[in-house]
């Protein structure tokens, strides 16, 4: 199996790459739909959540209000870290679920589409990391769009990530998605057909179907050696 990360920062376009790998067919595991599984009502990330910041960030059928959480995480360094320590593992665990449920359905390519993929040490898993750029003059204008939120409110969301720069000097494969639609489909196009490259001798083995086949070759070869037979 190849596992292909996906990063980018906050009004990159990531999401809109992830889309386009979805649309091709490729298998996606969205760390942010885990996120927000991993906070449902009544669940163990839920309670440590409302237990550390009180029932004021709560809806009022009791879900979590995560534009008023998102408001006092990314105002706030240190929270936005606790934030990240209580539900890490939580996150990690979903992510890991998602796989294997794509490995026992026997795909062989899938996109890992992270936000965190750096600062939780997950790039570590993937070969190779996609990272979605853009200059930071587009980049806080699209927020500022998107969301509709002041300069300042923007800015602040997007220092609350590593630098973009920075994911972008680590990753593999860089998609500039500060140009046109267009231009940025036919950089998208190069990259699908890197990573729908046949797999290599461990990715093989990586897949469900190569495990079988390693498994079945280990087992004839124990049963010949018990026949005295090689």
């Amino acid at each position: 199996m190849r596992l292909v990360g996906l990063t980018g920062g906050i009004a990159s376009g990531k999401s809109t790459m992830s889309n386009l790998f979805r649309d091709s067919g490729i298998p996606i595991v969205d760390a942010d739909v885990v996120a927000r599984d991993v906070v449902r009502k009544g669940t163990g990330g839920w309670k440590k959540i409302v237990k550390t910041f009180g029932n004021g960030i709560l809806l009022k059928n009791g879900e979590i209000d995560r534009a008023r959480l998102g408001q006092i995480v990314f105002s706030d360094p240190s929270k936005r870290q606790l934030l990240d320590s209580l539900l890490a593992q939580h996150i990690s665990s979903g992510i890991h679920w998602e796989i294997a449920k794509l490995w026992m359905k026997g795909y062989k390519v899938v996109i890992l589409d992270i936000p965190l993929l750096f600062e939780r040490k997950m790039d570590r898993w993937t070969n190779p990391v996609i990272v979605v750029w853009v200059n930071p003059e587009t980049q806080i204008k699209r927020l500022i769009s998107r969301d509709g939120c002041s300069e300042e409110q923007a800015q602040n969301r997007i220092n609350a990530q590593l630098a973009l720069d920075w994911k972008k000097s680590e990753a593999d494969i860089v998609i500039d998605n500060s140009g046109s639609q267009d231009d940025t489909k036919q950089q998208f196009q190069e990259v699908l057909r890197k990573i729908s490259e046949p797999l290599t001798w461990k990715e093989r083995l990586r897949s469900r179907d190569g495990l079988i086949s390693a498994v079945l070759c280990t087992a004839v070869g124990v049963f010949l050696a018990q026949k005295k037979l090689i």
